[in-house]
Parts: C-alpha cells; structure tokens; sequence
C-alpha cells in the first residue's frame, strides 16, 4: 500500500464514510458492566469499560436498547425512545458515555425499535383507555374479533415468539402484535408515528449519536385490508414482491427515505444499517441504498457451517450485493439473538438443514458430550480472523473476543427470553445462553461484573474467560483480537479481494488491493505457505514450520504495509 492509500484510509476515519470497513462492538447493556450492584448492566457501567473498548481497537459501538422497559424482550419493548431506563442511569449518564467514547475515537451507534413499542409506551396505555374508535387507537392496530361477542381473534395469524399474534383488550377489541404480547405494533401509516420517529432520530443525533441499527425494518408497513387472509394464505404469499401484507413492503422505503433526510442533515450525516430478513439479495439491497439506510445486514455467516465451501460462496454474494447497492456489506458471526459461533463451531454440522445453528444444542439442554468446547474455539478464532479481513464493516458481539461459549445452564425459573416462555419452536430454550453477563474477573459473586450477583447466572467456567485472566495472556482469546483489531487498521484497503487458488478445496486464500492475504484452513490436514510464511503477521494457531495447522487462519503482510 503507498503512503497515499494509507492516509486516505485513515482520514476516512473522520468523515461521513467511516462506518464502510468499521469494526463495530455490539454491547447489550444490562450484561456488559454493572456500576451499581443491583445485578444489572447500566450505562456507567459501559462508562467505566471505555479504556477496554478502546484498547480492544474497535471503531465503534453499538449499543443494543437501553430505554425504559419493563424487559418484556430484553428491552426492545421500549416504553419511552427519548429517555434512559432509571435501572441504568440517565441522559447525563449517556451523555458522559458518548462523549468519553468520541474522546477515544470510538463511534456511537444506538439500537431503533420502530416496528413495535412497549404496552407501557404512554401511546399505547392512552389507546387502551381511549376506547373503541378514538384517535389513540389509530396509532396501533386494533381490530374486532370474530366468532361469538368477537371472542376469537381476528385471524389465525402466530407472533414470532409463539402463541397468537393478538390480544384482546378489557373492552373486546384486539391488538396485533408481531411478537411478545407486550409489544404491540405501530400502525405506520399514521402520521403521528412516523413525526415522532422522525424527532427520536434527531434528538439522539443531537446527543452526537453517529448511528442507527434499525430492528426488524422489514416489517414496519402493512396492508391490513379486509377481509385479512387466514394464516395458510399469509405463508403461502410471496414475500420478494414487495406486496405482502406483513413482511418487506415495497412502501416502508417511503419511511426511509424520509430518516435518510434526516440523517443527512447532520455533518456528519448520520449512518443506519437495516436488520432487514429478506427472501432475496435485490430485496436487501434496498435498504442498503444511498437514498435510504444506507447498509443492511447480511446474515448469512449465522447460518453457515465451518465449511470453506459455504464461507466462498457468501462472501461472493455479499460482495456482489454491496457493488449492486453502492454500500459496504457486513459480517456477523455472533448476536444478541443467536448460539456464540464458538459452540456453533463445535457442533455437527447442519449440512443445509433449515435450522439455526446451535438451537437444537440449546433445545437438548445443552448435553456436553455433543460439544466439542476446544475445537468449537478453535474454529471460532478462524473464522473471525477471516471475518476481519474482508472488505466490509465487521460486527462483533460482546464476550466472542473472550472466547465465550453459549451457557446452557439456566434452569427455566431463571430464564428472562419470551421466546422461551411462549414456546417459540426456532429459538429452542431462547437466546438467554447468548446474553449472560460478562466476567470481567477470575473470582467475585458475579465474576466482577458487579457486586451483586448477575441478573442471568454465570458458569463457574466463565472464570477461564474473565478479562483479568485473558489480558495478561499472550495466547488468549483477548490477545488475539486486541492484535487482530490492532493490525486491521493500517492493512485496510479497497473494499475488494482477488481469490488466490490453493490447490486444495478446503483451504481459502484471498488478497486485498494492497497485497494484504488471508490463508484459512478448514480442513485438518496442515496446509503449506512455503517461503509466504516468512510474511506471516497474524496466525490463530502458531505455524508447524512454514505449514498452517488445520481449523485455523492467518495472515500475510509484507513488511512495507506495517512500516
């Protein structure tokens, strides 16, 4: 890479363009760092982790909803968008997080929840005691039951999280509600809903928020239309038309071109990425577009097996979708909603079978015999090595730079995750496994996350993993992503990559514009890099000689990049 390139890399860093190649932390709140002892993660606590975060190299935060909420769904049953959950702090307590963030380089993205609101939302309580026909009701949707006295809901319709998509009122009418029955859907086309959106945007942009995850932004706008189809029709309607009724309507981009103007208000303009689940890569690429959010996620990492294969053919997609939309694309291996990838890893693998990977695992109770812990991290390692060489933003979720595994010791009388209680058949036992809170130390009550003992139970292996043990080790989890994440920076080039032929099907190599190569070895057998190994600046396993062991990457980088 010249001298040019590199300083065009990092002035990007300053300017409306930063989120491109980002590497982006995902924090869920009420797990990362309790300040206060009462067993919750609050915003002090991720105030008083900023040297961590910044030290771990990442560019940005996201931070999942940190709103008041009665946690009907792990706070995305939000019941006020402009304010703080009084569990974890206040404005001022989030006022003084961003600005410690931005004195470190780190930007600051806040979680959206658009399509629903909490039942406690002042709205929705006005709507219930409203009455039939009022204006407060217009904001949801409300319609009357069927069958005798409208006893039975008005159609057949199952939420996300199991059970009936609707509710009925004190007063005989029914709400819909997409998923937990504590989060009733906004009828968008209301005008009122999309100004207040509109001004929740604004206001945190003003409190120098530099992002926005939009959740589910597939399903804000609906054609609800009577007579409304039975839930056998519902299934049956194609969903990459842009006409169904529920699900990526052509319509809700109307809404995004409205936030994008006011995203671009700002200087600088303010970034969005779409959890948008679309049934087609043109589909996708609309909510990445320029005049609209700008990115959107790609999945597709989530549901892969380690398998050289697989991994080739997503990343060539994805590729292809980010030229198509002029966007950057995104790589995801862990979430707040899914199995960590370190016990994906170390799992059978699906070999195609419609399932998320892990949720039988969960569903089984977790039985050790099925996970190989070692194998599932050593892969893990592998594949985020990988991830950090793409073109494109990388995501990472809280705790997989420990080397986390999912914890399936929660007994059900602990467990918090809707989708457990209302027997949501795709999450198994629910995504409680994937939200435990972190150990930031070897000992204590909560492994020093607070003073108090964590609001979801800790395994006593989670001491291995704590921050404390891992930071002082060469060889750790930590040492390898602090280094990862330190290298990324001056090797980070044009969003492009050139495959280099191996000789071998399960071995990836790929270069990057400035020369830049990534070796991946998902096969067992070692692999030989001959004299490349002499340029090798990274490896997640310690070569063999000049051979890279199996279920491991590296990295090659001429010395001139690092100079």
């Amino acid at each position: 890479m010249t001298d040019s390139l590199l300083t065009e890399t990092r002035e990007d860093d300053k300017t409306a363009a930063w989120w491109r190649q980002a590497a982006v932390y995902q924090i869920y709140p009420r797990s990362f760092a309790d300040a206060n002892g009462d067993g919750l993660g609050d915003i002090p606590g991720i105030l008083s982790r900023v040297d961590y975060l910044s030290a771990l190299g990442i560019d940005a935060v996201w931070l999942s909803p940190f709103y008041p909420s009665e946690l009907a769904d792990g706070g995305y049953d939000v019941a006020d968008y402009r304010d703080v959950d009084p569990r974890l702090g206040t404005l001022a307590d989030f006022d003084a997080m961003v600005e410690a963030l931005h004195a470190r380089g780190i930007h600051v993205i806040v979680d959206i929840v658009p399509n629903h609101s909490s039942d406690q939302h002042a709205w929705f309580q006005e709507a219930l005691a409203a009455g039939r026909g009022s204006a407060a009701r217009e904001r949801y949707i409300f319609r009357e039951g069927t069958g005798p006295d409208g006893a039975e809901p008005p159609t057949d319709w199952v939420s996300v999280f199991g059970g009936s998509a609707w509710e009925r009122v004190e007063d005989g009418q029914w709400y819909f509600h997409n998923f937990a029955t504590e989060q009733p859907d906004f009828n968008w086309d209301h005008p009122e809903v999309r100004a207040d959106f509109l001004k929740t945007l604004r206001f945190w942009s003003d409190r120098g928020v530099d992002g926005f995850r939009i959740d589910v932004a597939h399903m804000l706008t609906k054609d609800l239309s009577e007579p409304l189809p039975s839930r056998a029709e519902l299934d049956a309607m194609d969903r990459s038309s842009g006409s169904h009724p529920l699900i990526d309507r052509d319509d809700v981009h109307e809404i995004y071109a409205e936030w994008r103007q006011v995203f671009n208000s700002f200087d600088p303009p303010r970034t969005a990425v779409a959890e948008a689940w679309v049934d087609t890569p043109e589909r996708r690429a609309r909510y990445a577009s320029a005049e609209g959010l700008g990115q959107a996620f790609n999945f597709d990492l989530l549901e892969a097996d380690f398998d050289a294969a697989q991994f080739r053919e997503i990343v060539d997609e994805n590729l292809a979708q980010a030229r198509q939309s002029g966007s950057s694309t995104t790589w995801v291996l862990s979430n707040h909603d899914v199995t960590r990838h370190a016990t994906r890893y170390g799992l059978a693998p699906l070999q195609g079978r419609a399932v998320k990977q892990g949720t039988e695992w969960v569903a089984a109770g977790g039985p050790s015999e099925l996970l190989d812990r070692e194998r599932g991290l050593r892969r893990a390692t592998a594949a985020s090595l990988l991830l950090f060489g793409l073109p494109g933003s990388a995501y990472l979720y809280q705790g997989e730079e420990l080397g986390l595994h999912e914890v399936a010791e929660i007994s059900p009388e602990q467990r918090q995750d809707p989708a457990f209680f209302r027997g949501a058949e795709f999450d198994g036992l629910g995504r409680d496994g994937c939200r435990v809170p972190l150990p930031w130390s070897a000992d204590g009550v909560s492994f020093g996350f607070g003073a108090a003992a964590a609001h979801l139970p800790q395994p006593e292996w989670f001491a291995d993993h704590a921050v404390d043990a891992e930071a002082s080790d060469p060889a750790s989890t930590l040492s390898l992503y602090r280094e990862a994440l330190r290298l990324r920076h001056p090797l980070q080039t044009g969003e492009t990559l050139e495959w280099v032929e191996t000789g071998r099907a399960d071995v990836l190599r790929f270069a990057r514009p400035n020369g830049w190569q990534i070796v991946t070895n998902f096969g067992t057998e070692p692999f030989d890099l001959g004299a490349d190994a002499a340029d090798v600046v990274l490896t997640s396993i310690p070569l063999e000689g000049s051979s890279l062991p199996g279920e491991a990457t590296v990295w090659i980088a001429p010395a001139a990049l690092l100079a």
